[in-house]
């Protein structure tokens, strides 16, 4: 049931347990914060009940659109305009100044036998539509140990969940500079925020648009990794939009010191919230 199409679900329940649906009882909320197409139904019964300030983070689809207030979809989906809708770069996520800060002081004296500059290389995988093959390992390990030998300093490599053996293990053979890896399937304690808060410059495949997001939260310089066979039209439109805002650059096996501004696309949305309930006048502010 919680695969239907949201236009056949309407304003409903469908889809949650009896033991979630029987525990949404009064106190009802002012403000309801859904996330992703299979919440929207829920989220609207809800806002039924109590007339709560309704935000929905990416698009639900056509259905029942009008009932909610405030839609957060990225700039790269390209949405036709609307009142209720709040366009943003990339995607929200939990890199703050004050994450990075913390995580630099339990991350930053576990690589001090390391040279800089640390460049962090966050490695992704396939999608649905695409696939990360061993050569596209290959190249990606050739321009970060390029890079890295350059400049005079090392790798901190880490891997998600979607990436396969092959071009891991592709990646690996290129690498000759001093490094630190990192592996999805190992069990030691996950460095990845780590590697955010203490790298001088990072390297992020294009095929995952929070991987690309957390990056730019960093005020670093970040390079994308983009082979055309690897990324759709919308990752496509999303790597453009960086770039043309000062947040990444193309990854060529080149690296200097620049800065950007810090993309904390969570912050814009609880600001945009803000300002469209101070507007409304639903709640005090």
């Amino acid at each position: 049931m919680g695969r239907l199409p949201n236009a056949i679900k309407g304003a409903s329940l469908t889809g949650l347990t009896p033991e979630s649906s029987d525990s949404l009882i009064e106190p009802w909320p002012n403000i309801i914060i859904a996330a992703g197409r299979r919440s929207a139904p829920v989220a609207r019964m809800i806002k039924r009940c109590c007339g709560a300030f309704l935000v929905q983070i990416m698009h639900p689809g056509n259905a029942g659109v009008d009932e909610i207030d405030l839609i957060v979809s990225p700039i790269h989906d390209r949405l036709a305009p609307a009142a209720n809708i709040f366009e943003i770069i990339g995607a929200a996520h939990r890199v703050t100044p004050t994450r990075l800060a913390t995580d630099y002081k339990v991350w930053h004296s576990r690589f001090a036998n390391l040279p800089r500059p640390f460049i962090a290389v966050i490695v992704g995988g396939s999608t649905r539509r695409r696939k990360f093959t061993e050569a596209m390992g290959t190249e990606l390990g050739l321009m970060c140990n390029a890079m890295a030998n350059t400049s005079g300093g090392s790798l901190l490599v880490t891997t998600s969940r979607r990436t396969e053996k092959g071009p891991i293990e592709a990646l690996l053979k290129t690498l000759t500079v001093p490094r630190i890896i990192h592996t999805w399937d190992n069990k030691d304690e996950n460095p990845y925020f780590g590697y955010l808060a203490v790298a001088d410059a990072l390297v992020v495949t294009g095929d995952s648009v929070s991987m690309c997001s957390e990056a730019c939260a960093t005020k670093n310089p970040v390079y994308i990794f983009a082979p055309p066979m690897l990324i759709t039209a919308k990752h496509a439109r999303l790597h453009e939009e960086l770039y043309a805002r000062g947040y990444a650059r193309p990854l060529d096996g080149s690296h200097s010191a620049w800065k950007h501004p810090h993309l904390d696309q969570a912050a814009d949305i609880a600001g945009e919230i803000h300002r469209r309930l101070a507007q409304s006048r639903v709640l005090p502010i």
